[in-house]
């Protein structure tokens, strides 16, 4: 029941508890899959129940979702807030700002006893707990580390407030007071500061509590900003951070989900579930749907697998008719075993992620549609397994994409490609104006960058600016490839238009020249995450498995570009 309704329900307008608007069957004459149950609040899951009369039947569908924080704002003083926690920051080797000396003297001086005993340096990420802090009308205070003023990126912040956040959010039902240090207002203003706090807050509550009996963190019942006027402005840049970070929280949540629960259909049917929630046209192209669009090099890699592909397509139109469109495509690969190139244990371990650069795009047109940016966004995500059954594809097979050109087979574990490969030519199709495609695409740009880094390619300078520049805004690290015309010399095959992969040496720039097949005229930027999107070891500031690399980055383009 579950496999064949997920590729029809779709939603057509936005449903609520109390309207009870239908969805779109495409089994059914006219109106179908009537909801019988919108939302009923289940722990921290809402449950949808839908009934399509065509299939008697009723369906289920489940959403994990972290519970909301309370975010508010207050001008009073942090020494005044009454919370279980009280957190606050310090520069390096630097005088206490005037909201430190407030907290100084409520505390009789112990924090400049403190940095005189070079108790308190301020070094980047270091933690000083007071677990009994008379004199203040929270319970405890932490002062987090911000590292030199002059030297507190957005990153760099981010890093040290989450290792702050990670540490005391281990309790359910507490409540936090924040109190902004005066640097990262001087540094960023006032909203960027606010946004960067609620965001960081958000993120670093969400623990991994997918399949644990007992979950790490848990989000706070009430966050209070404090020092902090109390003006639209300023709520405006909390509630960006918020929907930001539950954004990143999302896409890291489908990331880390195993791959017998989240595969092309389960995906699938999440993007319409959420997209259902704001209203956001889509379709699910199931796999007749996509052999009518000759999406044949997405299709032959799903052969494998008993698991059906699907291509999910969201669309946002916050700018109107005559606005450019962006187009987002993410490569959704939910299990990548290689195929017949088959990986090792150790190259499969963490292959449930190869569907990152699609859980990008999610939670980046989500967000956008949240924050009701005046743009066009459409979302493309290209969704399958790859495996080995005995209907997989072959080394030596030729393949035919949708642009009609045809590809020869020569490794078939470089399947990623060849799912971008249609879902590109399917965007140019439908006449975005610009592109972006993010995919964990090759251990070749690892190798290069490393871990953290994005790397980026393009056929066009002036939009690959605009992505660096939006990236960098948001404090993700990202460094333009050349593409330079002989690397695709690697390409040529004896027997097809191209073959899927060429040497080890320049890997990463020769899949970007194979996608760049697909483009056309299309400005276009091709983001290879396979380092920085996944983590395989946790640290005081993060956890392992999902990053939520460039969620951030796409919002803030889209923001750009409006």
């Amino acid at each position: 029941m579950y496999a064949s309704l997920t590729k029809y329900l779709m939603p057509s307008a936005r449903p609520t508890a109390t309207d009870q608007q239908p969805f779109v069957c495409k089994d059914c004459t006219g109106w179908g899959g009537e909801i019988a149950e919108r939302v009923d609040t289940i722990g921290t899951s809402f449950v949808n129940t839908f009934y399509c009369p065509f299939l008697n039947s009723l369906f289920l569908i489940s959403t994990a979702r972290v519970l909301h924080m309370k975010f508010s704002t207050t001008t009073a003083s942090s020494t005044e807030v009454k919370a279980n926690w009280l957190v606050a920051g310090i520069s390096e080797n630097d005088e206490f700002s005037p909201s430190l000396q407030r907290l100084d003297e409520a505390l009789d001086g112990s924090l400049s006893r403190m940095r005189e005993r070079e108790d308190l340096t301020g070094k980047a990420g270091e933690v000083t707990v007071l677990g009994d802090a008379p004199g203040l009308a929270a319970d405890r205070l932490l002062i987090v580390g911000l590292g030199p003023a002059d030297k507190q990126s957005l990153q760099e912040l981010r890093k040290a407030y989450s290792t702050a956040i990670r540490k005391i959010a281990t309790k359910e039902k507490q409540s936090l007071g924040l109190c902004v240090p005066e640097s990262i207002v001087s540094a960023l203003g006032a909203s960027a500061a606010l946004e960067l706090l609620s965001d960081t807050v958000t993120v670093s509550c969400s623990g991994q509590g997918l399949y644990q009996d007992e979950k790490s963190r848990y989000p706070f019942e009430e966050v209070l900003i404090t020092e902090v006027e109390e003006n639209q402005e300023n709520k405006a840049a909390v509630r960006r951070g918020v929907i930001l970070g539950e954004a990143v929280n999302l896409t890291r949540e489908l990331v880390n989900r195993h791959p017998d629960d989240i595969y092309p259909e389960s995906f699938a049917q999440r993007a319409a579930d959420e997209a259902a929630d704001l209203g956001i046209r889509g379709e699910i192209f199931d796999e007749e749907m996509l052999k009518d669009e000759k999406m044949g090099a997405m299709l032959a890699v799903a052969q494998g697998s008993e698991r059906p592909p699907r291509m999910v397509v969201l669309k946002y139109n916050g700018g109107g008719e005559e606005a450019p469109t962006l187009g987002l495509v993410g490569k959704g690969v939910t299990f990548d075993s290689g195929g017949l190139s088959l990986k090792t244990s150790a190259g499969m371990i963490t292959m449930k992620s190869d569907m990152a650069g699609a859980a990008t795009v999610l939670g980046a047109v989500l967000a956008i549609a949240k924050l009701k940016l005046p743009v066009n966004v459409v979302g493309y995500m290209g969704l399958v397994e790859n495996m080995t059954g005995g209907a997989a594809y072959k080394l030596g097979s030729v393949l035919t994409a949708r642009n009609g050109k045809s590809i020869e087979i020569h490794n078939t574990d470089a399947e990623g490609r060849l799912v971008l490969a249609d879902a590109l030519a399917f965007a140019v199709d439908d006449k975005v104006d610009k592109l972006v495609d993010l995919a964990t695409l090759t251990g070749a740009c690892v190798v290069a960058l490393g871990n953290d880094i994005v790397g980026a390619f393009s056929n066009d300078q002036p939009w690959c600016d605009s992505v660096l520049k939006s990236a960098r805004e948001q404090g993700e690290d990202i460094w333009q490839m050349p593409m330079y015309d002989y690397f695709a010399e690697q390409l040529k095959s004896e027997f097809a238009d191209c073959k899927n992969i060429g040497s080890r040496w320049g890997g990463a720039i020769t899949a970007a020249k194979f996608l760049e097949q697909f483009v056309g005229e299309t400005p276009w930027v091709h983001l290879d995450i396979a380092g920085p999107s996944y983590v395989e070891s946790s640290s005081a500031q993060r956890d392992a498995g999902g990053t939520g690399v460039m969620v951030r980055a796409l919002v803030r383009l889209a923001e750009a570009n409006s």
